[in-house]
């Protein structure tokens, strides 16, 4: 544990971007961080004090990534917020959580004996699913009819081998696991006749030639509803490469600042490849990153209309660090280090702030625990394209992970 946080600890040293560390003296940190290993003797706690060193910065994209765990896990459930208020967004069938009675729509008063909030229910993802995963979690929940119950989760816990031979027959576990991640992530799309184009993208993890694809059948159509909702961000080439196309000339994304260097992002010219019909970006509090960066440039630029809710407010360019312990039998973690921060043509960054949607539409509580979704109906109405919340609730439904 004393050599992975040597080794992390380094690296933020080198190359986080602001040398100053946001006014946090990281040395102290650090051997504060080593203080509580010696005296610790729990594996767990070690990671956690790991972990708790790199937090300090409050820098959404630089974070311990600890060593994978032998085993899969799923509480059943997947919360989120909505506004300022968390709720559960939905429930896997056949799971604990389904038999004591969690439906999407309760809102999520406390886990665990914390309320959540914008600030701190990504910690807990963070805490209960990576870094310290629970047995079981301790939910207090409120129904849409406004009553609280108490409700103890168990968690599904699924046993791998603790030593995996990736030399070998193991490797095709790695493999089939990367195939379901990849299906899961799939762009998907919806076609109304030549009014309007639905596209919704999962993430910013592809490249020019599929943009180029999208873009294609979207100019055939006079709208485009860009859905990127829950999208966690992704590469500044996919972004720069998708961006570009709703611009015949090259706009400012924004300053990339660094330790040695303050440096423009632009995208790249299309010219009559451009896509010009009119564009609704949809954005909700896990919306990050890129796809935060897309949505405010079209807002500066006055592309189009942005509607939803808050996004997430992690905003800055980092890099993925990985290391390994051991050889022969290897042992492997990592680190995200911020490099640079990202300040948009207004002169303002994204980080912590998030963008604010031109209208702010978002689903109630009832829409959640019916299954509808008012917002991407709403802004096809806006569009000129009649899309019931039932209908527009079933174009796009999410699938579990396999266990």
């Amino acid at each position: 544990m004393l050599t992975m946080l040597d080794r992390v600890a380094g690296d933020v040293r080198k190359h986080y971007y602001d040398p100053e560390f946001r006014g946090i003296d990281w040395d102290a940190t650090v051997s504060q961080a080593k203080d509580k290993i010696k005296a610790d003797t729990s594996l767990n706690m070690s990671l956690a004090h790991i972990a708790q060193a790199l937090l300090v910065l409050n820098d959404s994209h630089t974070f311990f990534v600890p060593p994978p765990r032998p085993f899969r896990h799923d509480y059943g459930f997947q919360d989120g917020m909505i506004g300022d208020r968390c709720f559960i967004v939905r429930v896997r069938p056949g799971s604990d959580a389904e038999s004591k009675g969690v439906k999407p729509g309760d809102e999520v008063m406390s886990i665990n004996g914390f309320a959540p909030d914008r600030d701190s229910l990504w910690k807990m993802a963070y805490r209960y699913n990576i870094l310290r995963p629970e047995p079981g979690l301790r939910l207090v929940l409120r129904s849409p009819e406004g009553q609280e119950r108490q409700v103890d989760v168990l968690a599904k816990i699924r046993q791998l081998p603790k030593v995996q031979d990736i030399t070998g027959n193991g490797i095709w576990e790695v493999v089939r696991q990367a195939e379901t991640e990849e299906h899961a992530r799939r762009p998907r799309l919806e076609e109304r006749g030549d009014q309007l184009m639905i596209l919704k993208l999962p993430d910013f993890l592809f490249d020019e030639e599929k943009v180029n694809g999208w873009i294609g059948k979207a100019r055939k159509h006079q709208a485009l509803i860009l859905d990127l909702r829950g999208n966690p961000g992704g590469s500044v080439d996919s972004l720069k490469a998708l961006l570009g196309y709703f611009f015949e000339d090259s706009v400012k994304i924004a300053d990339r600042v660094s330790r040695k260097e303050r440096k423009p992002e632009t995208t790249k010219s299309t010219g009559k490849r451009a896509c010009t019909g009119k564009i609704t970006v949809l954005l909700d509090s896990d919306s990050a990153s890129a796809a935060e960066l897309f949505a405010r440039v079209v807002q500066l630029e006055k592309r189009g209309v942005v509607m939803g809710d808050r996004s997430s407010g992690s905003v800055m360019e980092a890099r993925r660090y990985d290391y390994s312990l051991g050889e022969g039998t290897v042992v492997f973690y990592g680190a995200s280090i911020t490099d640079s921060d990202l300040i948009m043509s207004d002169g303002k960054s994204l980080e912590h702030a998030g963008v604010v949607p031109d209208e702010v539409a978002l689903p109630a509580a009832a829409d959640l625990a019916a299954g509808r979704d008012p917002v991407l109906s709403h802004a096809a109405a806006a569009l000129g394209v009649s899309l019931s919340p039932e209908e527009a609730g079933k174009l796009f439904p999410y699938e579990w992970p396999q266990d």
